[in-house]
């Protein structure tokens, strides 16, 4: 199962991940978040950063296009996650440049794949989160049996509140149906000392419960 690390503001974080053998890390460009990277690096280091095998995303709350297209370019990114209410069409444009994770904030009771429908052509992931109140993280969980028995047809990213403790949720998870879609999963805050900084002896452990 392959793992993403969301919120990374610490250059020797990121290479500590890659020596875990964590496969990405996400870094948020959205500047009301706590974990923004240019409040702790720059595109210049950001783009010098890189592991042996760990891969950038860029993760973006409806930010114009142009400026998303130029910092997958300034930074070197290899994915861009979209959390805020892209259209399709905006959708479409990035992902003719960059690959695209589009997120959805999944609202209980919601069948989330005819919210989704719209974006099966235009985008190359998804990724399924729990809603909030506004476009970070909540640190909650959404009730994973909303996704059983549905069928994605695309490669997705399992996110949402997910702790050190929740390798064996996800190792049941992925036995459902609709996990022959699932790509990775993507965990964050619970892995956190303060936001941006990442107890990296809990990720080593998830990492180990997940991959050993």
């Amino acid at each position: 199962m392959r793992i993403k690390v969301c919120g990374i503001t610490k250059p020797d974080q990121l290479i500590q991940l890659d020596e875990m053998g964590v496969e990405f890390a996400g870094f948020i460009f959205y500047p009301k978040s706590p974990r923004y990277v240019f409040s702790q690096m720059t595109k210049e280091q950001l783009r010098k950063l890189k592991g042996k095998q760990i891969n950038k995303v860029g993760v973006f709350v409806n930010t114009p296009a142009e400026e998303v297209l130029h910092m997958v370019d300034a930074c070197g990114l290899y994915l861009v996650q979209l959390h805020g209410d892209e259209s399709p069409k905006y959708c479409e444009r990035i992902s003719n440049y960059v690959t695209v994770v589009k997120a959805f904030r999944m609202r209980e009771g919601e069948n989330i794949l005819w919210r989704a429908k719209d974006y099966q052509d235009v985008a190359d992931m998804f990724l399924f989160d729990t809603e909030g109140a506004g476009y970070g993280g909540t640190g909650k969980k959404f009730n994973w049996k909303q996704l059983e028995g549905e069928t994605v047809r695309k490669p997705f990213f399992l996110s949402g509140g997910i702790e050190p403790t929740d390798a064996d949720l996800l190792k049941e998870f992925s036995t459902s149906s609709v996990a022959k879609d699932l790509f990775a999963v993507d965990i964050n805050s619970k892995f956190e000392i303060t936001p941006g900084i990442k107890d990296m002896a809990k990720v080593q452990a998830f990492v180990t419960a997940i991959k050993g």
